[in-house]
């Protein structure tokens, strides 16, 4: 959670996923990057900050995803942006040695970012534009439909998704029809990031059809595709 300084508007800080963990040549931690755009006040201020500047930063807050060691395998799915939490996964995932694909699909090549970062992690990279500029043309969710319609049933797989909701949607989807787990990364609008605001409370199954309410600040941003109650959400 973070914004440019404090005192200024906006009042709250905004929710951002750590892109790159920053080390010296010594391997220390050094600082983390972030992945973004300019979409409102808070994206748009950051793109005008100085070297030397402060942040009003607070964090790391939430629940992650889950890493998986072989001989599971993990597929990650990414939109856009949603690639920001995808960096440090990937490092964990091949750090274990687990055999790692990330599906990245935007609306053109533009919206594809730092691609080669995963490349040179040893992930096998599969991209798809809406508008053919880039890769194969159409939906992230075909070419993974397609992977899981080929992978044989007893492969230990496990799905994590990020970015638009209507794509996250469709992941999950696709687990549950397939048989696999799949790990989502909610973008609610987060006030607090400390479960005191209420402002991203995300309804989940439970006993009751009606399911219950849970902070995705706290509970998440990371859950279960299977245990959403997608109609409650809407994509941006």
């Amino acid at each position: 959670m973070l914004k440019r300084a404090i005192g200024s508007a906006p009042l709250l800080r905004r929710p951002f996923s750590v892109f790159e963990i920053l080390r010296d040549k010594h391997r220390a931690v050094i600082g983390f990057s972030l992945l973004s755009k300019q979409v409102g006040v808070v994206t748009r201020e950051l793109f005008t900050l100085q070297p030397g500047e402060r942040l009003c930063c607070l964090g790391p807050l939430g629940r992650p995803f889950s890493p998986v060691d072989p001989p599971g395998i993990g597929w990650m799915v990414a939109g856009g942006v949603g690639l920001a939490p995808f960096a440090t996964l990937s490092e964990t995932l091949r750090a274990r040695g687990t055999d790692t694909t990330l599906f990245y699909g935007g609306r053109s090549a533009d919206d594809l970012y730092h691609v080669p970062f995963f490349e040179r992690l040893g992930v096998r990279v599969v991209l798809t534009t809406e508008d053919g500029s880039r890769g194969e043309a159409g939906l992230v969710t075909r070419p993974l439909e397609r992977a899981l319609d080929a992978m044989a049933p007893d492969t230990p797989l496990t799905i994590y998704a990020c970015g638009p909701t209507a794509m996250m949607r469709a992941v999950a989807q696709l687990g549950v029809t397939h048989g696999r787990p799949t790990e989502v990364s909610l973008e609610p609008v987060m006030g607090c990031g400390l479960g005191g605001c209420y402002s991203c409370v995300v309804r989940v199954r439970a006993d009751k059809p009606t399911g219950r309410f849970v902070r995705s600040c706290l509970d998440g941003p990371v859950f279960y595709g299977d245990q959403i109650l997608w109609t409650d959400l809407t994509s941006p």
